[in-house]
């Protein structure tokens, strides 16, 4: 693939037309684990920034959870290298990763059916990198809509390489453990679709030869239906707003953190989202700890105001989230525990990805 029309198609991964095909695509994926889910491995993840809050929990845990119980092969990467693309410190990177492990296990991820593992303990997976950079260029990486966002969010410093290069490690952590499906929301499809161009154009110009099987299965997206849940104070959740609540937190402090969230001066409680945003996303959280509509929930509270709605969102909240507390704590108790999970889940990491090299280094002729 040519380097503008590979620029097309990050540009457009997220028009109507390709947004809706990837959908369909989505749907169709979804029939073919029911039918036989051994056919897939998924590659999910997150960056050690912060400790994790309902927004990802609501957002993508769940959805993880419930495709491990699926059957679906899932690793999970905690991606320790990427928190310092942005940033200048990495004092609390190992406690965050032990926190993030924490979260995961917590929440129901099995180590008996999900690999975890930090990237920068995998060097054969990070070695990948230097082949996928010789296959894009300087400017197509520079207009990668990720790097523009990333680039945007760090208020003007100077990019970094490592910044730069960001999709291409992105790139790596998928193709390396040759996985076939990655859990993202729309706004993640252009990096994606920048994976799929490095693998192809990988077996384009290296794996060649009519008997040469592809390396790199493409990747493809499995779009998230979760609901997106805002922040306390009606915008977008975000550990740097302090706007969440974590998962680690105790029931008093999600108490406290509820009492200060936006609600409206309308005393009657309705659920519209188009109009009373701060009302209908403290509906909706209630909604998604007791399975119960938001309508209904609304309905009930009526001219309760934002105080009896509040409480009920509290009561609803801690009550879902008990069991996932009282594990973490658990899991707390036992650092070596975490830690053999963490090291069993990076030695298979690992395994795989010495594998995937020994067939990259065939592929460029250089096995000696």
């Amino acid at each position: 693939m040519s380097e503008n029309n590979a620029q097309l198609a990050l540009e457009t991964a997220t028009s109507d037309a390709s947004l809706e095909a990837t959908r369909q695509m989505s749907e169709k994926i979804n029939l073919a684990i029911d039918e036989d889910p051994s056919k897939f491995r998924v590659l999910t993840g997150a960056r050690p920034t912060g400790h994790l809050h309902i927004g990802h929990y609501f957002g993508t845990l769940q959805n993880w959870r419930k495709l491990q119980q699926r059957g679906v092969d899932t690793w999970l990467l905690i991606a320790d290298y990427q928190v310092i693309t942005d940033r200048d410190e990495a004092d609390s990177i190992r406690e965050r990763t032990m926190s993030l492990l924490t979260d995961y296990l917590a929440v129901g991820m099995d180590p008996e059916e999900t690999v975890f593992f930090a990237h920068s303990q995998v060097p054969e997976l990070n070695e990948l990198v230097i082949p996928f950079l010789s296959v894009v260029s300087d400017a197509e990486l520079r207009r990668n809509p990720t790097v523009k966002a990333e680039y945007e969010a760090t208020n003007g410093r100077p990019m970094s390489g490592l910044l730069l290069t960001y999709p291409v490690h992105q790139a790596a952590d998928i193709l390396f453990c040759k996985a076939n499906l990655v859990p993202v929301g729309k706004d993640q499809l252009p990096h994606l679709e920048q994976a799929r161009v490095i693998a192809d154009r990988f077996e384009k110009r290296y794996n060649k030869g009519k008997k040469a099987k592809r390396i790199f299965p493409r990747p493809h997206a499995l779009l998230s239906d979760a609901a997106h849940v805002l922040g306390l104070d009606g915008e977008k959740m975000s550990k740097s707003r302090g706007n969440t609540i974590e998962l680690r937190m105790s029931a008093d402090e999600t108490a406290k953190k509820l009492k200060r969230a936006v609600t409206d001066s309308d005393r009657h409680i309705t659920y519209d989202p188009a109009n009373r945003p701060e009302v209908a996303n403290l509906l909706l959280i209630a909604s998604m700890c007791t399975g119960r509509s938001p309508e209904v929930i609304a309905e009930e509270i009526g001219d309760g105001g934002g105080g009896t709605l509040k409480k009920v969102v509290t009561e609803a909240l801690n009550e879902h989230l008990a069991p996932i507390r009282a594990r973490r704590a658990e899991l707390e108790q036992d650092p070596e525990y975490l830690r053999s999970v963490l090291m069993r889940g990076i030695e298979r990491a690992r395994e795989q990805a010495q594998e995937t090299l020994d067939d990259v280094h065939n592929a460029l002729g250089m096995r000696y």
